[in-house]
């Protein structure tokens, strides 16, 4: 659950990340139409305001910085505006060491987008492709090898404007990996082979598709095959598979993929977008979190980006935003009715986790219980919450409980980090919802003895456990009640 990334945000500051890649300018030009030209049938903008960021590698730089990641950017600018405009921009960042050559025989890539009426007219370039000489190759290499030494994680960003070349690739992995160091690759065109022995490729769907021959890539499944082709083609250890709408997949060369779905939102403009989901990735594995931790955050900071203008950064504020509301929703989404939760367990299941269950009433929430949940969890990877209803709570406990109603406690419950279900029941006892569930665990509190557990004897004839967990002296919601009648002198 995206809930649990919230306390890791903190170690993304400091980190150190070195980007070599195709650094560009980013030109927006915004405007208003309301009228076609008379010389040809072409709108007419009338420009309202212009705005220069750094874009290709630069956006990368400025996504991981905005994170609070440190940044050395190795790549060419052409002695002209654009690039002086470019160094500008680069020196009033902070944290960023730029290492950027000019090339007199090429322009510093420049890319104009018009923009009216939240649409994009059209878009200029200006640039040379032509991969750099050797000359520029050599100084390109004489800066990456003692910036290696210094940094967590490397990405090569590549828009196919030529720094990137054969050689530059080969030799950056190959004193990467010297020094242990992981590489990140976001890729261009339809050859995949120059990045052989990479840690991570991110491509889009597209890309994806040309690189595994194949004419298009309509489902995850797809995406999932043809990035383990290119795992075994080109011995990389993970692909990254940027499907849009879709999501991301984390396909490893060990292990199942993870698929993680986009976050529905708005779409405002989806510039820049792969940037920071590389960017982000970059520095969560350079900040020590697993590679599916990192794929779950640079999903988050994709899809909050493209709902922003331009190619527009994220914080750890927008990503702690966003990981609350999304927990939010998944509290709402974790209640479910029996039938719902029969199908997510039989779906675990089938994915090789470890289904737990327990149950109780609930009834103001203690460190009691928090300590059973948590135990719980500790011993399976999925753990259902069988919760008594208001009406079998009456019916066991009396008239005047429960003192919280069911909706307030299965609120509460699914706010729980270690609770990933938490279903209803209506009976005096779990024992038709364990035995439609099939838990692999269950678990009931040490005052309990194995033979007075409900449903253990069918929970064993399915070669499942019994954790009798600690419990808290002290901590009960009947005593809890006793002190507040006290207190209160009622």
């Amino acid at each position: 659950m995206t809930d649990n990334l919230i306390p890791l945000l903190p170690k993304l500051n400091g980190h150190r990340v070195l980007v070599v890649g195709d650094v560009m300018l980013d030109r927006f030009v915004y405007g208003a139409v309301d009228r076609i030209s008379p010389e040809a049938p072409i709108p007419v903008i009338k420009v309202q305001r212009e705005l220069v960021t750094l874009g290709g590698a630069g956006n990368v730089v400025r996504n991981i910085v905005s994170l609070g990641g440190h940044v050395d950017l190795i790549g060419i600018a052409g002695q002209d505006q654009s690039g002086y405009d470019l160094a500008k921009l680069l020196t009033e960042l902070e944290n960023v060491t730029p290492l950027i050559l000019t090339d007199n025989s090429r322009p510093t890539t420049l890319k104009t987008r018009y923009v009216a009426n939240g649409q994009q007219l059209l878009r200029s370039d200006h640039e040379i492709s032509q991969m750099v000489t050797k000359d520029i190759e050599d100084q390109l290499l004489m800066r990456i090898k003692p910036a290696l030494e210094e940094c967590d994680v490397v990405i090569l960003s590549d828009y196919a404007k030529g720094v990137l070349t054969e050689r530059i690739v080969s030799e950056t992995i190959a004193m990467a990996k010297d020094l242990n160091k992981p590489v990140l690759i976001d890729p261009k065109g339809r050859d995949f082979a120059r990045y052989r022995g990479a840690t991570m490729l991110t491509p889009n769907r597209r890309e994806l598709a040309e690189a595994a021959h194949l004419d298009n890539i309509k489902t995850v499944a797809q995406a999932e095959q043809a990035a383990r082709v290119l795992i075994t083609a080109y011995n990389l250890e993970f692909v990254l598979a940027k499907l849009g709408a879709d999501g991301i997949c984390l396909v490893k060369r060990e292990g199942e993929a993870k698929h993680i779905r986009a976050m529905a939102r708005e779409v405002f403009d989806v510039s820049g977008a792969g940037d920071t989901v590389v960017g982000t990735m970059a520095l969560g594995l350079a900040a020590g979190l697993t590679p599916d931790q990192a794929a779950t955050l640079a999903n988050l900071a994709g899809s909050i980006v493209v709902g922003k203008i331009g190619t527009a950064t994220i914080t750890p504020g927008d990503l702690a935003q966003e990981l609350h509301e999304d927990q939010i929703r998944n509290t709402d989404q974790k209640v479910v009715p029996a039938s719902e939760a029969n199908e997510m367990a039989e779906r675990w299941r089938r994915q090789g986790y470890k289904v737990g269950f327990t149950n109780g009433c609930f009834d103001l929430i203690h460190p009691g219980h928090i300590s059973l949940l948590r135990q719980s969890r500790a011993a399976c990877d999925r753990l259902i919450v069988g919760l008594n209803t208001d009406a079998s709570i009456k019916r066991l406990k009396g008239e005047d409980r429960p003192v919280q109603n069911e909706q307030a406690r299965a609120t509460v419950l699914a706010s729980l980090s270690d609770v990933d279900l938490v279903v209803l029941f209506s009976e005096d006892t779990p024992l038709k919802l364990i035995k439609s569930l099939r838990p692999a665990l269950l678990v009931k509190g040490s005052d309990y003895t194995p033979d007075k557990v409900v449903g253990w004897d069918l929970v064993e004839s399915w070669g499942g456990e019994l954790l009798l967990a600690n419990l808290i002296e002290g901590q009960s919601t009947t005593s809890t009640i006793a002190r507040l009648k006290t207190a209160t002198g009622s």
